[in-house]
Order: C-alpha cells, then structure tokens, then sequence
C-alpha cells in the first residue's frame, strides 16, 4: 500500500442553476491576457449538448485518453508517432471547434454621427482584428438554444433510440441540466504521459495536475492527450495552460475561486487518501467495474493501518486529518453517490458529480412519484424523463446498474424527507426502500443536511499545510511518476 493524498471535488447537479458565475470567476482571475480570450478553464454545459470544445466526448474524432490494449498507452500518441507527428496534431481541436473569440468597434457607437439610423457595433475578431459573423461561443447551445441543430449532436446520444432522443426536444417539457467542467486532475492523466518535454507534472503533496512554462516547447500533445480537452493553448505565449485549482488560493486556505463564487453551492472540495499502487489494476480494469475499483483505491482515513502507514509515506498527519473531514470522501465513498465523468477514458478523473434527480422525475404523467402496482417508488426510474441508459454514458461507462443504484439513494432520500415533512408516504414503504438501497435514517438526515445546509467550512476542508512544508515533507513534487504514466521518465530535481 503506497498512501498518497489528494485535493478531489465533488459537484451536485440538482443544486446547479446554470448562472456561469463560476465561469466568470475564474475568467477574470486566470484567463483575460493576449492569447487566452477562448479559453475557460471552468464552462458550464448545457446537456445534453455538443459543449465545449464542440463535441469533446468523441474520442473518435480526438483521440483522447487511454486506450487498453495489452496494455495502457495513450491513443493520441506513441514513440513512433510522438516524432513523426511532433510539428503536427491530427487530433486537436481547431478555433471553429472551440470558437473564435470577438469585441465589438465601439469607436462605431461612440463616434457615430448624428442620423436617423441607429449605430451598431460589428463585431471584430480578437485573433485576427477583422469583421467577423458570431457563429459560436463557449456556451453555444445554452438551455437547449437551437437544440434540433445543436444538442442533437450529443455524442451521449449513441446508445438512444431516435424516440428517446426526440424526447428530450419535445416543447413541453424540454429536458436539460447543466455540467460544469474544470479539469479533473486525474490519478492517471493522460495529459502528463503524452508531453514530450515533460513540462506536465502532478504534484505530490496534493495531486493538483500543472504546467512548468519554463519546460513547455508548445508541442500540444497535452491537448490531444487530455480527453476532456482542459488542457489549452496560448497563440501568444506558444505555451499550454489549464485550470490550476487555483493552488495559490489552497496553499492560503482559500478555496478556489469558482468553488468561492458558487451561487448554487453545489460544490464541495477535500482531500482524500488513495493507494497509488492500485492506479494501473484500476485504469486497466473491464469499463464496467471502473467505478467500483476507483472507490476501491480511496482509503478509509480513520483506519489505524492506513495513517500509520500515511506516516511512513510522508503525508503530513493535519492533511490525514482533513480527509477524515472530507466532504468529498463521504459522497464518494462513505454514501457511494456522486461518480466520475467518462470513467471509460481511464483518466481516473477526481473531479465526482451527483447526477441530477429533477430532470429525471420532475414530471411523470401528472405524478411526481409515479407508483406502481407492487406499490414501488423506484418504478419511476423505469418511466424517468431522461433515460439511465444516457446517464449511465455519463457516470458509469455505460453501466446502468451503478446508476441505477446511485438514483435509487437519491429518491430514499427525497422520499424519506417527503415522508417526514408531507406525510403522504408509509412509514413501512420508506423502511423497506432504506433497507433496499442500505442508507440509514441517521445517514438520510446527514446526506440532506451536507446537502442543502453546509456551512462554508464544511464545504470546504482544505488541509492547513503550506508550500514549503509540502515540498519538505513530500520532496519536489515534480518528480511524481504516475504508475501507469506511458512517456514519463526519471527526472533530475528541480525546483518549480
């Protein structure tokens, strides 16, 4: 057992109102500089939808992540292909991919002359300075905009009958929710593997997944590697950049600025503690058991085996005492509710989400609840508005049965409170679906209370250990090797 800690988050779906504060936030920290208009380390999509870059799930067309073959290896890259294709990228994505970022000549409005036609201000390019047509932005198809030429195109689409994708466009009921991304800052990233120079390194002492500027030559295999395309590239600088989970802030006790400006509150930030021996088991395990294993290497911070053996393996014991307050551990693996995203690209994303109950039952012939004859609550899964088959795309790899199991939590839970708040629901139906799904009462009033009540603190539980003492007592950071990390090699310390 080798014992590493890691800053993870977890983000609630059903508390997400889409209001791109978070996306703001961050822009107006790290991304408003000459060559980084387009990028948005933090974006909220509408889905389903094509997001940003457009279509960024089809591995087909970019080639990200991992692909099992005998072994791990990235698919966007290898020893031969690394130097035939080093001056070239076959798989990136291109600005119409992303979107072209533009101004406005103001100079017009302003100084317009007196008429009887109202000045406009055409928009300009901020690539090139020339007139341009407004044909996509970072959030394109925003609540479902032009969802029949857009949203149609969802990747996660794959598995649905065409009734079941006319569903989700029909006027009435118009069935959206929103997926805020930032990167993952995987176990297993691909982005470090694939870099050539070796400019990508994930920090030991906390896992946070950055870019040494100094290093990076601008060769963009990062970009192609990633399969979540966070990852991006600076025409400027001729650098890449990416969400850095504002480790600045972190290393203050601040929580990262989008988390901070939240209005939905639907993120939650801790550490967690994992066994790093397990990374290649699990990234090369069968898809439908990548979830399962992914929960299987996070450790129980409360074991006496596990933080005496945290000790040996220098992860300070206020770091090991934050795990035991993490938010993020009892989702993910205490209440076993919030999932990774795309777990098949065998990033072993640590960014989880609790997918979202409302737009799945938010209405099902005129009954909330829908009951069947056998008197189960849980039939309503079956009749859901959005089918768990494009959940499951999602969350699970496809599997449907995890899914099934994190949904069938969350309406205990609703239909527990309802019982005790309403009291149109049984005593004994509510017993018997705690006992179906394993939650405990005490676990439901814990759940609903971290839930819609959590105090900041316990939103955030950021381990009271600054730069410096990380780097004594981790060593340089930079010289992490990920286990299964195809393209890594022993490097000479230096500092960051």
């Amino acid at each position: 057992m080798n014992v590493r800690a890691q800053i993870s988050m977890m983000f609630h779906l059903d508390k997400c109102i889409g209001c791109h504060t978070c996306s703001i936030a961050c822009k107006n920290i790290w991304t408003d500089r000459q060559g980084t208009e387009y990028m948005w380390w933090n974006n909220v999509e509408t889905k389903p939808g094509t997001g940003y870059p457009t279509q960024w799930e089809d591995q087909d067309k970019y080639q990200g992540g991992w692909e099992l073959n005998g072994k791990l290896k990235p698919r966007a890259t290898d020893k031969v292909r690394g130097l035939t294709n080093i001056f070239h990228q076959p798989h990136l994505p291109t600005i119409d991919d992303y979107y072209e970022p533009w101004t406005y000549k103001y100079e017009d409005l302003f100084n317009a002359p007196q008429g009887d036609d109202q000045p406009t201000a055409r928009p300009i390019s901020l690539i090139t300075g020339d007139d341009m047509d407004i044909n996509a932005g970072p959030n394109w198809d925003d609540d479902l905009s032009g969802s029949p030429v857009y949203a149609a195109n969802d990747p996660d689409f794959a598995d649905l009958t065409p009734a079941e994708r006319l569903a989700f466009f029909e006027m009435e009921r118009m069935v959206f929710f929103y997926l805020p991304r930032i990167c993952n800052h995987c176990l297993n990233p691909c982005c470090v593997a694939a870099c050539p120079s070796g400019a990508l390194y994930k920090r030991g002492e906390d896992g946070i997944v950055l870019v040494n500027q100094n290093i990076c030559r601008g060769w963009r295999y990062c970009i192609s590697a990633c399969p979540y395309k966070k990852v991006y590239y600076n025409w400027r600088t001729g650098k890449s950049e990416k969400c850095i989970l504002c480790f600045p802030r972190l290393e203050s006790g601040q929580a990262p600025a989008c988390f901070h400006s939240c209005v939905g509150r639907i993120r939650y930030l801790g550490v967690v503690l994992y066994d790093a021996d397990k990374i290649e088991a699990t990234a090369s395990a069968p898809e439908d058991k990548l979830v399962d294993l992914q929960r299987d290497m996070i450790l129980d911070p409360f074991d006496p085996a596990v933080i005496a053996q945290a000790e040996k393996d220098g992860v300070h014991f206020s770091v090991v005492e934050a795990a035991q307050k993490s938010p993020v551990y009892r989702f993910v693996k205490e209440w076993g509710l919030a999932l990774p995203l795309h777990p098949e690209f065998r990033t072993l994303p640590m960014l989880f989400y609790i997918p979202p109950l409302l737009p799945v039952l938010g209405r099902n012939n005129g009954d909330t609840y829908h009951v069947d004859e056998g008197g189960d609550y849980f039939g309503s899964l079956d009749k859901a508005r959005v089918p768990l088959k494009y959940m499951a795309r999602l969350f699970t790899a496809g599997n449907e049965k995890q899914v099934r199991t994190v949904y069938e939590k969350l309406l205990t839970i609703r239909l527990y409170k309802r019982a005790e708040q309403v009291g149109d629901i049984g005593a004994e139906k509510v017993q018997e679906m705690l006992q179906a799904t394993g939650l405990t009462a005490d676990q439901c009033e814990e759940i609903y209370r971290l839930t819609s009540l959590p105090t900041f603190e316990e939103r955030f539980v950021i381990p009271p250990m600054h730069r410096e003492e990380g780097i004594a007592l981790m060593g340089d950071p930079y010289t992490f090797k990920a286990e299964t990390g195809v393209g890594f090699k022993d490097k000479p310390e230096r500092g960051l």
